[in-house]
């Protein structure tokens, strides 16, 4: 009993005499520190107590007394690798490389006897910035699991510390294999590869695709790599290859055409989903698919200026086919509302588009979410019509049956701005403030951008300033209405008109964003870099440099000025709300893998 209080008090005052050792370790007092840390040197120290003895030594330039310390230790605790480990690192202070790495492969040999001793050993090589070290040392623990996917995140970490980018890219294509891992493959390949290391991991990702056909993995990875890099046509062309080899029913071939045409990349979004339709008729995703082909040609002709009517009735026609194939049922519901729009918007067909969105309501039966949607396409249309009570009616309906749903935020926001088409100003922002604090950011950020045009324009002089205003929002009407033609000429005379008025940057802003419709790409980047020149501290600097921005980027494919003006933006306006979406097509543009 008095044995064991005795170990009990003298493992007590070790205790102690380590805490304080480290006190004065950390306030740099390396001699007190070292004259504790000698006494505590006995088998069984800790790792921290051995390295900061071996540390405080060689700070001291006591490595001679040192030696002599950790060798006696070597003898007596020769089951330890951190002991050898330290060993080898007190040489090295000695630039003695050949004496170090003896007693570094010691730590290995030693570690190599121990459950877990060698990954242990790697961390605590790492810890010392011996990544090469650790990398040996995990390496060994592979060979002795003989498991050839052991440790390879680890080892990928490691290999991409050292800059060995290859060895990195090929051990976290191991570890993916590992169910649950991609993710986290992902994740590092975007932290760790930069554009220098872009095409070498394509190389390696084509070359496992055609090692390991059956492997999905790797096909994976390619096309994300891919999507990436918005190279969707190369991303569907693997799809494709593993839908076929593996029989998956069209459903990553459809889920990447979503994702092309939620990048506006219409022509292959819509070619993966002619896939799906053609290759799986009476699989469950046709009916979908069959729609979506037309809905990504639909998006194209839309966005082709002038817009061709006779490609509108074509799509339509595709869209009657459709019908005659499937039915109009609920498979077919939004199909009938994207047929409803072309009529009414494009073809200035109103009272057909009325109809068939009548018809939609009756078959959709209780699917009151759908029934709304269609009531706010009725309310658009009726306000084409020009019968603006019409429409607020239809909106209200929607506002209540949908309250406090983004449905009816959306509701609600059609309503402000009917308002503000009419000049019912005070009445429009109201409402908008209101909806600032809405649930969806997109709505929210819509409500205040409009809240705050109609304040900064109708001000003190109020007559003046409310009839700019009721001019400009009969503008924002016209192309509501897709008069777009007319509108620009209209921007045209307000603009001489108001040129020194409040309102001067946001008609520059509005026909800017008409001439981009009208595909007149260089006089709308004349119109916004008058913005940027002259209000660039106003509320629209930061919108029209991320226009212009995206305009060089998208409209005339020059990647240099735009990822400089993206630059520009994040340098000059830190907290805007498109820095986020910069930052990203800055990267892309650099060549980065983003997630």
């Amino acid at each position: 009993m008095i044995m064991l209080l005795l170990v009990g008090s003298l493992s007590g005052f070790a205790q102690e005499g380590a805490d304080l050792a480290d006190e004065y370790f950390k306030k740099g007092e390396f001699e007190k520190a070292h004259t504790i840390y000698q006494k505590l040197m006995k088998p069984g120290a800790s790792k921290q107590i051995i390295s900061r003895y071996v540390e405080s030594s060689v700070k001291l330039n006591k490595i001679p007394e040192a030696e002599k310390v950790i060798r006696k230790l070597v003898k007596s605790d020769d089951k330890n690798p951190y002991v050898f480990l330290q060993a080898g690192i007190l040489e090295e202070s000695r630039s003695d490389s050949a004496k170090a790495d003896v007693y570094f492969n010691k730590a290995i040999a030693v570690a190599g006897n121990a459950m877990n001793g060698l990954p242990e050993l790697a961390q605590d090589f790492a810890e010392q910035s011996k990544q090469n070290w650790a990398i040996k040392v995990l390496k060994k623990g592979r060979e002795q699991s003989r498991e050839p996917l052991a440790y390879a995140g680890e080892l990928a970490r490691l290999y991409g510390a050292v800059g060995q980018k290859e060895n990195m890219i090929d051990e976290l294509l191991h570890w993916g294999l590992i169910p649950g891992n991609r993710d986290n493959v992902q994740a590092i390949l975007q932290d760790n590869l930069k554009d220098a290391d872009q095409k070498m991991l394509e190389t390696v990702l084509y070359k496992k695709v055609q090692e390991n056909p059956n492997e999905m993995f790797y096909t994976e990875m390619l096309v994300w790599y891919l999507t990436q890099k918005k190279e969707f046509y190369k991303a569907f062309i693997q799809e494709r290859a593993l839908d076929k080899r593996l029989k998956l029913t069209g459903v990553r071939v459809y889920d990447l055409g979503a994702v092309a045409l939620q990048n506006k990349d219409y022509k292959n979004a819509a070619a993966m989903f002619e896939y799906v339709a053609k290759e799986y008729p009476q699989g469950q995703l046709y009916p979908f698919a069959r729609r979506l082909v037309i809905k990504a040609r639909e998006e194209q002709v839309k966005n082709t200026y002038p817009v061709d009517n006779l490609e509108i009735r074509k799509l339509i026609a595709d869209y009657q086919k459709m019908f005659q194939e499937l039915g109009k049922n609920n498979r077919t519901l939004e199909a009938l509302r994207s047929t409803a729009s072309l009529y009414a918007f494009y073809l200035d067909e109103k009272d057909t588009a009325l109809t068939i969105l009548q018809l939609a309501t009756e078959i959709s039966k209780n699917e009151k979410g759908f029934i709304d949607r269609c009531k706010l396409d009725m309310g658009d249309i009726y306000l084409l019509k020009g019968e603006p009570w019409e429409a607020t009616l239809l909106y209200s309906q929607v506002e209540k049956s949908q309250k406090e749903e983004l449905l009816g935020y959306e509701a609600k926001l059609r309503n402000a701005r009917l308002h503000y088409y009419k000049g019912e100003f005070e009445l429009s922002k109201d409402v908008l403030d209101i909806l600032k604090q809405a649930t969806s950011r997109e709505i929210a950020n819509d409500a205040g951008a409009l809240s705050l045009l109609i304040m900064d324009n109708t001000g003190m002089d109020s007559d003046s300033n409310e009839t700019a205003m009721k001019e400009y929002a009969s503008i924002e009407l016209m192309l509501f209405q897709n008069k777009v033609d007319s509108a620009a000429l209209e921007l045209n005379r307000l603009y001489a008109k108001y040129k020194d008025h409040s309102l001067a940057d946001n008609i520059l802003w509005l026909r800017a964003n008409t001439l981009i419709k009208q595909n007149k790409i260089d006089e709308a980047l004349q119109d916004l870099e008058k913005i940027s020149a002259n209000y660039g501290e106003d509320v629209l600097g930061d919108d029209a440099l991320f226009l212009t921005a995206k305009t060089y980027e998208e409209n005339k494919q020059d990647k240099p000025k735009a990822m400089e003006l993206y630059n520009q933006l994040l340098q000059k306006y830190p907290g805007s709300i498109f820095g986020a979406d910069a930052r990203k097509r800055f990267r892309a543009l650099r060549g980065d893998t983003i997630n």
